[in-house]
């Protein structure tokens, strides 16, 4: 798998530092309440693992399963939901958990669906942000990296399901995905 990155854009030090970073900003936002985490799967798995180790409060956890790019390299335009959270949030303040934002289809998809059903407060963590990427508007409230318009892998992130479980974020060699 390590030959097919182009280059790795954050190491697992790098990585760890950003959760450690917003961790201790939900630890401070979110003293004294009791959140419900919502992590996007699957893309998600090792970040709101590392980032909830960082945070020192009491949360609840939840997971909803939502896809766009049907294992392709860019949004399809379409989000299904593939499961949703079995938590009653109304009233809650729910913290989204995002590998990455990139279209912000998901994302305005997940706040219009979950809005609906009247938390308190809702708010967005993502590990990586890729603004050059929107083609809706969609803004998280916490960022651990902005990223370059490329197509990255690792650390939850995936081409047809697989570079998962690489350590770290790279970019994906072109020829990898080109023609197929």
């Amino acid at each position: 798998m390590n030959n097919d990155i182009e280059r790795v854009l954050y190491s697992q030090d790098d990585i760890k530092a950003a959760c450690q970073r917003l961790g201790a900003q939900l630890t401070e936002d979110y003293a004294g309440k009791r959140p419900l985490v919502i992590g996007v799967l699957k893309g998600v798995i090792f970040f709101m693992t590392d980032l909830l180790r960082e945070m020192d409060l009491m949360a609840d956890l939840d997971f909803i399963d939502v896809s766009s790019y049907h294992g392709g390299t860019a949004s399809t335009g379409e989000v299904t939901l593939e499961q949703d959270i079995s938590t009653d949030i109304k009233d809650r303040d729910v913290i989204i958990v995002e590998d990455i934002l990139d279209s912000g289809r998901t994302l305005a998809y997940l706040k219009d669906f979950l809005e609906a059903r009247q938390p308190r407060s809702f708010k967005v963590c993502t590990l990586l942000d890729k603004p050059e990427g929107r083609v809706v508007e969609a803004r998280a409230d916490y960022v651990g990296f902005n990223v370059p318009n490329e197509f990255l892998v690792g650390y939850g992130l995936d081409y047809q399901e697989f570079y998962r479980n690489l350590p770290y974020v790279g970019i994906l060699k072109p020829e990898v995905y080109a023609n197929k």
